[in-house]
């Protein structure tokens, strides 16, 4: 058994003047290529997932800057004109923490444990995700249930009982 090696992932930051402006949200490429801005002086991060049969060795934790130029940026540059003409400032890579069962959140309460709420394994989508995990844990301790959005499908019993809540987009 143990647990499989962590995936771990690049990001890239760029300078580009005449990209999206302060109004361009976290954009995810159908492709898989993401970037957002970083700051208000036209520098943008992002990168791309690669596929599973290439994920980059977890004892290496170099950057590989031929994956930005052969794969990401000609996404990027497709989905926006004028990131044709960026120029890549730096690049860093860290391990990609997920719940490694389906890289879905497990929220609320613990089937064995009382008064132990979780709210955890959201991957790199934690802090999206996080002010309704929060609401919804604050519902769970304060009212013994949740009113504003039905979570329980992201509870523990998927893991009991072996059915992953499969999503794409994760």
């Amino acid at each position: 058994g143990g647990c499989p090696p962590h995936p771990y992932r690049y990001v890239y930051s760029w300078h580009c003047p005449d990209g999206p402006g302060f109004s361009c949200p976290l954009l995810v490429d159908t492709t898989g290529a993401y970037f957002r801005r970083d700051g208000i002086a036209g520098n943008y991060l992002g990168g791309m997932s690669p596929p599973e049969e290439e994920e980059p060795d977890p004892g290496d934790l170099s950057v590989d800057h031929d994956f930005f130029q052969e794969r990401v940026w000609p996404r990027l540059a497709r989905r926006v004109p004028a990131f044709a003409s960026l120029r890549p400032r730096g690049a860093w890579a860290g391990y990609y923490d997920h719940n490694a069962f389906d890289r879905n959140g497990v929220l609320g309460p613990h089937p064995k444990l009382e008064n132990l709420f979780l709210a955890a394994g959201f991957s790199g989508h934690g802090l999206q995700h996080a002010p309704a995990a929060g609401r919804a844990v604050a519902e769970l301790v304060v009212k013994g249930q949740y009113e504003s959005l039905d979570l329980r499908r992201l509870g523990w019993r998927r893991l009991v009982e072996g059915e992953p809540l499969e999503e794409d987009g994760v």
